[in-house]
């Protein structure tokens, strides 16, 4: 009998000031409680020192994520499936982001991204500050790499308490309030979801 083989996910994201930084560890957290290997990678901050100096929860983000390794195209190579991460800017996905998926050309057109599950989450300053139509803006890139989207759709009772988003985990920070448990467990959720799916695919 084979043995298993664990789904490698790929958690990547942006976050300016820690919101989408604390959904991208829970949602590590539930693939990786689910059996997968993960890598959790932060993009690069393309903003000026001025623009982060001048919103010091920005600034105290930035130092503390330093660690966080920098993705690059060898991490989208390597993983089974993908969790993109993203704040909203005017609804749609923030250029730090948009700017590590449109480099990826060449992986697209040798077929990495083909058949692999994706999933996504984000975070905006209100309950409707556009946290839907980022996630589905994600979803249209995922479409154009042949990718397997895998939403959390309504498949657990985490999701309801977490403002019942079936598209993707998704916080309204307010005045700068980083997620809640209510919240993170429905991220670690869909990390445990699309793990469990993408096993179930290998399989």
């Amino acid at each position: 009998m084979t043995a298993a083989v664990s789904p490698k996910i790929a958690v990547i994201y942006y976050s300016s000031t820690g919101s989408v930084h604390h959904l991208a560890q829970a949602v590590a957290e539930g693939a990786e409680k689910a059996g997968a290997e993960v890598r959790l990678r932060r993009v690069t901050e393309l903003a000026p020192d001025a623009a982060i100096d001048s919103n010091p929860a920005w600034r105290a983000h930035v130092d503390a994520a330093k660690d966080i390794p920098i993705a690059g195209h060898e991490d989208l190579e390597w993983a089974d499936a993908y969790a993109f991460g993203t704040p909203t800017r005017f609804g749609n996905v923030a250029s730090q982001l948009k700017q590590f998926i449109d480099g990826t050309g060449g992986l697209w057109q040798r077929g990495v991204f083909a058949d692999k599950p994706a999933s996504a989450f984000a975070s905006a300053s209100n309950l409707h500050g556009g946290n839907e139509s980022t996630l589905l803006a994600l979803y249209n890139t995922f479409y154009h790499w042949g990718s397997l989207i895998v939403p959390p759709g309504y498949t657990d009772q985490s999701v309801y308490a977490a403002t019942g988003n079936p598209y993707g985990t998704a916080h309204a920070s307010g005045a700068g309030v980083l997620p809640g448990e209510n919240i993170l467990d429905a991220a670690r959720y869909q990390g445990q979801r699309l793990a469990t799916i993408t096993a179930r695919l290998q399989g």
